[in-house]
Formats: structure tokens, C-alpha cells, sequence
């Protein structure tokens, strides 16, 4: 295989038109990572995990948007600025059980919780106008353990 190195750079404007930077009118997910230290333990548990201990967790948000005039649905800059002001600044290197609601602090309850927090935030950000929402949580308590949040989940139980 032979490597080539490009001789000219594309120009907005000369190669290629503002028109055609938005190549579709699909809504496209994108996916972000994120990690954050906290401590926690678990009520009515018999196991080692009834005693005080931390994780690294890992959060994985995947948001969806239509892709606007350049064809960017989602800014993955945005995602940054949500998780930080809505998730990263209120757990990382907090104690959860202090301060997350009363619950037990288990994955499946605080995924939840991050969900509405995530929300709220594209709520007030004014992006849910602009059809950005939630498709996906994924919360790694371990590298191999995690949470799982869908969009068509956060629906109340109603007995089915």
C-alpha cells in the first residue's frame, strides 16, 4: 500500500459549499465517556460492598439531535460542559451516599438519578427545543460491571 500525502488542504468556499456540509436530515447518537472517583457503601446488603469503598466510574452518555447546517447533530463540547456541570461537579471525589437523594447508592438507582440531572440540564440549556435528548446511560461501577438506562425505559412501571 502505498501512502500519499494530500498537496492541497480543502477550502470552504473553493473545494467544497457551506450547502453541502450537511450531507442528511437523519437524527444521528453520539456517544461520550467520562470518569469520576466517589465513595459509597450499600444499606442491606450482605456483602463486601456493605462496607465503605470508591470506584472509578465510568459514564457513557449517548445523545441524539438532527444534524443542523454543518452537520453536526450533537457537539461533543456540549456533552462535556453537561457532564461536568451536571454530573462531574456534584459526585467526583464526594461520598454518595451524602450526597445523592436518600436511596441506596447501587448503579441501577444512581443511573437514574444522572439521567434526570442530564435532562434537567438540556432542559435548561434550551437543547430539548432543538429535538437533543437521551437515548442511553451506561454506568461502569468496574470495568465489567455497569448500569443500563434507555430512553424507552425512563417510561413509569405500569404493572406490564
Amino acid at each position: 500500500m502505498t501512502y500519499k500525502i494530500p498537496s492541497d488542504v480543502q477550502i470552504l468556499g473553493r473545494d467544497i459549499q457551506r450547502e453541502q456540509l450537511k450531507y442528511h436530515n437523519k437524527r444521528v447518537a453520539v456517544c461520550k465517556e467520562f470518569t469520576f472517583d466517589a465513595a459509597h457503601h450499600l444499606h442491606a446488603y450482605e456483602g463486601k460492598c456493605k462496607n465503605l469503598h470508591g470506584h472509578t466510574y465510568k459514564l457513557v452518555i449517548t445523545m441524539s439531535g438532527f444534524v443542523n447546517e454543518i452537520g453536526i447533530s450533537v457537539d461533543f463540547g456540549e456533552i462535556k460542559e453537561i457532564f461536568k456541570t451536571a454530573i462531574d461537579s456534584k459526585l467526583d471525589h464526594r461520598y454518595l451516599n451524602e450526597v445523592l437523594p436518600a436511596m441506596n447508592t447501587t448503579a441501577e438507582n444512581m443511573v437514574v438519578w444522572i439521567w434526570e440531572q442530564i435532562d434537567n440540564e438540556l432542559q435548561e440549556r434550551g437543547l430539548s427545543k432543538r429535538g437533543h435528548r437521551l437515548e442511553e446511560l451506561k454506568l461502569y461501577e468496574t470495568p465489567t460491571s455497569f448500569a443500563l438506562l434507555k430512553r424507552e425505559w425512563m417510561v413509569e412501571n405500569e404493572n406490564i
